[in-house]
């Protein structure tokens, strides 16, 4: 998967998100706010512990670009991710291959691989503890805030450790 869908914008991206929530009838918490571009102005627009945020980060492992999201308040630990996946290889999709395979600016990327980008996706095994997820749903104004149950039903991750 080294090409997805480059025609997306993140209005798009939002209304797939919003789409998949009504289709699997999840409830959430949606927030208006200032633009925000770190997962700590996010926490604060949105009332929330950092913790609790997902964030999302587009990875080229190899020869192939995956989502990863971890929480907030942790930090990526790229050598448990080379090692998962037996490569040599990592490095984060600059902005412009952000821009060009989601149609979105970084800080937006929700933590959603398909149908929603057209990414596998990766979660580490922390953020499942959490009660809640928070992120920024495709827009750096708007955040979604659900019940990680309903997520993980919903996001279908692959679940493993790469986080310090």
């Amino acid at each position: 998967m080294s090409s997805p869908d480059t025609h997306l914008s993140s209005i798009d991206v939002y209304s797939n998100i919003k789409d998949l929530l009504l289709t699997n009838a999840v409830t959430y918490r949606e927030v208006t706010h200032e633009p925000t571009r770190t997962s700590e102005q996010s926490a604060k627009a949105r009332g929330e512990d950092l913790s609790i945020g997902g964030k999302a980060i587009l990875l080229k492992v190899g020869e192939t670009f995956r989502l990863f999201v971890l929480s907030a308040a942790k930090k990526l630990d790229s050598q448990k991710i080379k090692v998962h996946f037996g490569e040599k290889r990592l490095r984060f999709a600059t902005p412009k291959e952000l821009q060009e395979m989601t149609g979105l600016v970084p800080g937006s990327v929700p933590p959603f691989g398909r149908p929603v980008t057209d990414f596998e996706l990766c979660l580490d095994a922390s953020v499942t503890r959490n009660a809640k997820i928070a992120f920024n749903a495709g827009l750096l104004t708007t955040s979604i805030i659900m019940d990680m149950n309903d997520y993980l039903k919903i996001a279908s991750p692959e679940i493993f450790d790469f986080s310090d």
